[in-house]
């Protein structure tokens, strides 16, 4: 069964694609997202989750015509993910249907919706699915982050990060040999490499310990100079910034 994202700006439409997605036996489950900024954030949380996760999305019905990122923008951005949703488009206007198909869409379905024509999108999205070869998922890597990059993953050492930068629900990642963006927000960085010599120094940011060159202070400021950068330290995190330091430099 699929699990579906409903994505429109209008909430009488998204109320009724909803009610007729619950209604079709296929659909395991169907959420709604009031906008494409919305639904990236739970797609992002999809991807996270795994094919198999409690959190996976099969399928996105997505409208295209809304303030700020339209729908076709946002299935632009997923043909560059690993392994994105399929994506259906659910539009009042007929003039997107090229782009749409260009960006490999199982259907297009007009507006006002009708139940059998959905249902067809949804046999389609169905089918797909059940075609599609299945990928196995391995455990993550602790030593390693994957990178999108051009539509290629890449894999960047945990070692070789100095620091990451928080961008929203973005995150990051600066290396020697550059910087990459990754779609985990940094409190869940922060959490997952606690243990591993990761500090936060700022709101804005995670430092590694071993990658700090020097500890500045300066009329009551603190910063720190990481990989040739200089980062401001907030005054809740100056204390136990030094307290660490100390602590390593003593051992």
């Amino acid at each position: 069964m699929l699990r579906a994202l409903a994505v429109d700006d209008e909430r009488p439409s998204l109320e009724e694609l909803l009610y007729l997605l619950n209604a079709d036996p296929r659909i395991a489950a169907a959420e709604g997202a009031g906008d494409a900024t919305e639904a990236l954030r739970r797609i992002n949380r999809a991807l996270e989750s795994g094919p198999d996760g409690p959190d996976a999305v099969d399928v996105v019905f997505l409208d295209i015509q809304m303030p700020g990122l339209d729908g076709l923008d946002l299935a632009r951005l997923l043909t560059g993910f690993a392994a994105p949703p399929l994506v259906v488009f659910v539009t009042a206007h007929e003039d997107f249907a090229v782009q749409a198909f260009d960006l490999k869409a199982v259907d297009y379905v007009l507006k006002p919706v009708r139940r059998e024509r959905l249902a067809e999108a949804v046999r389609r999205a169905d089918q797909m699915r059940a075609a599609a070869p299945r990928i196995p998922v391995s455990e993550p890597d602790p030593d390693h982050l994957p990178v999108e990059l051009g539509g290629v993953t890449r894999f960047v050492a945990v070692d070789d990060i100095t620091h990451v930068e928080a961008r929203g629900d973005y995150a990051r990642l600066h290396t020697p040999q550059g910087a990459h963006l990754v779609r985990i927000p940094l409190s869940t960085l922060e959490e997952r490499w606690r243990g591993r010599g990761f500090v936060r120094i700022h709101r804005r940011h995670l430092v590694a310990l071993r990658h700090i060159g020097e500890l500045r202070l300066d009329a009551g400021s603190v910063s720190v100079l990481v990989g040739g950068e200089e980062l401001q330290v907030s005054r809740r995190h100056a204390r136990e910034l030094r307290d660490l330091l100390m602590r390593g430099t003593a051992r």
